[in-house]
């Protein structure tokens, strides 16, 4: 086995959806020293725990996927915790990272750092031109502040110290380690158990909120880890002909988007539901369109390979599993 194989790579929020998947792809890879910590093990939001950590293991790498997630109810719920927990979470491990030796670092974001009336598809360079959607402003703004701490500390440390911090936004996520609570979860993980009940209880038939005309798009987690690890393992030149200095966060999206009308149907054959679909057009239907500009990281050689339908029976496979273990 290779030096590279045998790094520390420490990954951060191990047990998330997209965490999870990013041990898994390094796993393949052949990297076998993966550290990670719960929760109980580290408090991540504590300064003096963090740089314990950090002094103790000096990582090679980091993936920073560790973050206070939650739908619209939660983000409305409890801004000040997703803004606190997330700064804080991000300023211990980004701040430890540099000051342990660590010369490689991927911070991930979220779509949601972008203003609520972005141009479609949503570029890299629409961040801080309009207002965010105030339904999770304070999220978005941890993420932004994320990017911006990377960039700072590339700015000022990267030709003295060697270190290389970089940022990738996903769009809407899905697949195993996905929430599937029947309130808080988001539109995929709802629609499969939506679809999942109904075809239990033979109900004949299954109402969407809204006119089903809006369009998301959506990538499969196991592809977002694939795209993190190759956004980590790009030579620095290679990386920087995409980027600049103070915009140098990548967008990783699946490269097309559905109408909800279509991502229900799709949903509907993944479960196997034999009823009817039909749409409430009293209920909202939220922006008509969030869809992400992934042109720099396709012209760096990157591609999502998996379809929705092979993703959605994957996710479906994942939630019975997961029911399956409740029971």
């Amino acid at each position: 086995m290779s030096a590279d194989l045998n790094q520390k790579i420490y990954v951060a929020g191990h047990r998330g959806m997209v965490g999870s998947a990013i041990v898994r792809n390094l796993r393949a890879k052949g990297y076998s020293n993966i550290i990670t910590k719960t929760h109980t093990e580290l408090d991540l939001t504590n300064q003096t725990a963090v740089a314990t950590f950090f002094e103790l293991e000096k990582p090679a790498q980091v993936y920073l996927a560790a973050a206070k997630v939650g739908g619209i109810y939660a983000n409305n719920t409890f801004p000040a915790e997703f803004i606190y927990d997330n700064l804080m979470v991000q300023n211990n491990v980004i701040h430890q990272a540099f000051v342990s030796g660590v010369k490689k670092l991927l911070f991930l974001g979220s779509s949601c750092i972008y203003p609520r009336l972005a141009p479609q598809p949503m570029s890299e360079d629409a961040l801080l031109t309009g207002k965010l959607e105030p339904t999770n402003e304070p999220y978005a703004i941890a993420k932004i502040a994320g990017i911006k701490m990377c960039e700072s500390y590339n700015r000022q440390y990267g030709q003295s110290h060697g270190i290389d911090y970089r940022s990738v936004m996903p769009t809407n996520l899905y697949g195993p380690g996905d929430n599937y609570h029947p309130e808080n979860s988001h539109v995929i993980p709802a629609l499969i158990r939506r679809f999942h009940e109904a075809k239990i209880s033979n109900a004949p038939e299954v109402l969407i909120w809204g006119t089903g005309t809006p369009k998301r798009e959506f990538l499969y987690v196991d592809d977002m880890a694939a795209a993190s690890v190759f956004v980590m393992q790009l030579d620095k030149d290679t990386y920087d002909s995409q980027t600049q200095p103070m915009q140098s966060h990548i967008n990783v999206g699946f490269g097309s988007d559905v109408t909800i009308a279509e991502l229900a149907y799709a949903v509907c054959a993944a479960v196997g539901y034999k009823g009817k679909i039909g749409f409430d057009p009293s209920k909202p239907d939220g922006a008509p369109r969030k869809w992400m500009n992934s042109s720099r990281l396709e012209k760096l050689g990157w591609h999502a390979q998996t379809s929705l339908e092979r993703g959605l029976s994957e996710a479906y496979a994942d939630m019975q599993q997961g029911l399956k273990v409740k029971s």
